[in-house]
């Protein structure tokens, strides 16, 4: 039987600070029970640098996402999903710990000399299934450190560009005596190496390949038919790019059906929970490493066989990817304390079109690479969102992959005034605050932060900020009005 919480809001908001403000520098048991072989198995399929621009199921008449469409048809899609950094290995970590990244240390990437890396005390998702009866296994990116805290049994290999090779590889898990977690990770549609084409405005591959991969259609779009978003140029260089990023999400779909087939042919199906997401938005400037909607907002796909859900159904609660660790242990029915996760589980609401009181998410971005130190804070209240941008007074750092976009280069090598609907100027030199109202302004290109008509907003949503930081002990809250208290002494005492 899972733990009953005080019903007093003041009891609540009382503990939340308290235990919050342990998580990531004390050692806290976490309490599992073993699970028995009815418990459902789980999927969690991670695809790299995709977002809601690229699914039919969102709304794209243009790409072939016949796979993806079909789970969303059999299942729930969440129209209001957010990753809380858009950049891989942070947003991983959160993915893997239900914690935000400025919690645990893993502030950005964890590659060569980026090196950021969680404490080794956080207790992952990966470990709690497996410490409660789950077999565990995962294929494809990992991006996570260290090994030891985003520890899987099983470690399957294969090329995370071939999705259906990948599926294929996870034929004994899918077979498994136990119930299983499997952590399903792709390269795609990430931007290919190298990122510098040679002339400059050559697509970027997104990992495509002329000769195609082994088992593997190859889909193709006419840059005249993609959709290009509004936050980027409608160019021939971006319609290309977007053409090659199209083909790396339809190999995605591909392999993600040859999973479903296999799954069904194990006669698993009805007892398989499956969850597809991205880690961020699309691997274009305007979106990936922005905490703009395009990087943050993504795909959430769940098909729940054990729910009893209406099929086909839409979700609009704002979720966080903060909320997928305590979701999928409150799906494999695993006790655990909710006060040891920033997020909560969203299970019980997922019927919900509108569910009460999931209108509010935070986002926490530092660091992409090690030399992009540009740290953001963001909470969006029902449509106002408000962005902090802490390093405001230096230019907006570039992804290296995205400064080598023919895109970026076509408006950069013209001196152009705009990048889609925003200045040049103004997407590289932001102001400290910027506050838009999403309902009236989807494409954030009103700053409404020194509109005095906005002031009580801007006000309210600086406050909500300020004990977010506070609540999950974020270190940038020194930024504010350098109060050092969640600081140490630096003495060991």
């Amino acid at each position: 039987m899972k733990k009953q919480l005080f019903n007093s809001p003041v009891i609540i908001l009382v503990l939340s600070v308290l235990l919050f403000s342990n998580c990531g520098t004390k050692e806290k048991p976490t309490q599992v029970e073993e699970q028995s072989n009815n418990s459902p198995n789980i999927i969690l399929f991670v695809s790299d640098d995709h977002g809601t621009d690229a699914i039919g199921a969102y709304g794209n008449k243009v790409i072939k996402t016949p796979n993806l469409d079909q789970l969303a048809a059999e299942g729930v899609r969440f129209n209001n999903a957010y990753c809380t950094s858009a950049s891989c290995a942070a947003s991983r970590s959160v993915i893997l710990t239900g914690l935000y990244g400025h919690a645990t240390g893993s502030y950005g990437h964890v590659h060569d000399y980026h090196h950021f890396s969680s404490y080794d005390n956080i207790k992952s998702l990966p470990v709690l299934l497996e410490n409660s009866g789950y077999e565990t296994a995962r294929i494809g990116k990992y991006h996570v450190a260290p090994e030891s805290v985003y520890h899987f049994q099983k470690v399957l290999e294969a090329d995370p560009r071939n999705t259906v090779e990948m599926a294929e590889q996870c034929k004994e898990v899918l077979n498994s005596d136990k119930p299983f977690f499997l952590y399903f990770c792709t390269d795609d549609p990430h931007r290919g190496a190298p990122f510098e084409s040679d002339p400059w405005n050559l697509p970027n591959s997104f990992g495509n390949k002329k000769e195609g991969y082994e088992g593997v259609e190859t889909i193709t779009y006419d840059p005249k038919d993609v959709v290009v978003p509004s936050f980027l140029p409608d160019s021939q260089e971006s319609r290309e790019e977007i053409a090659q990023y199209y083909q790396s999400v339809s190999r995605i779909d591909q392999g993600f059906g040859k999973l479903m087939k296999m799954l069904k042919e194990t006669g698993k199906d009805k007892n398989t929970i499956v969850i597809y997401i991205s880690d961020n938005g699309m691997a274009f400037p305007g979106a990936k490493t922005t905490v703009y909607e395009p990087g943050i907002k993504l795909p959430c796909i769940i098909k729940d066989p054990l729910a009893n859900l209406k099929v086909g159904s839409v979700n609009n609660a704002l979720v966080s990817w903060t909320d997928l660790t305590p979701t999928i242990l409150d799906m494999a029915d695993v006790t655990y304390d909710s006060n040891e996760f920033h997020g909560k589980s969203f299970k019980k609401i997922m019927g919900e079109e509108n569910p009460k009181g999931w209108n509010e998410v935070y986002a926490s971005h530092t660091f992409h690479e090690i030399t992009m130190y540009y740290p953001m804070r963001v909470v969006r209240n029902k449509n106002y969102k408000l962005i902090r941008n802490i390093a405001w007074r230096q230019e907006y750092p570039f992804a290296s992959d995205l400064w080598a976009a023919s895109t970026w280069q076509e408006v950069y090598r013209s001196d152009k005034e705009f990048f889609g609907k925003r200045k040049v100027k103004d997407y590289l030199f932001r102001p400290e605050f910027e506050l838009f109202d999403l309902s009236n302004d989807p494409d954030e290109s009103k700053n409404l932060a020194n509109d005095k008509n906005y002031a009580e907003v801007l006000e309210a949503l600086k406050n909500k900020m300020k004990a977010f930081q506070l609540k999950t002990k974020d270190p940038w809250l020194i930024t504010w009005d350098h109060d050092n208290s969640l600081q140490g002494t630096g003495v060991n005492l």
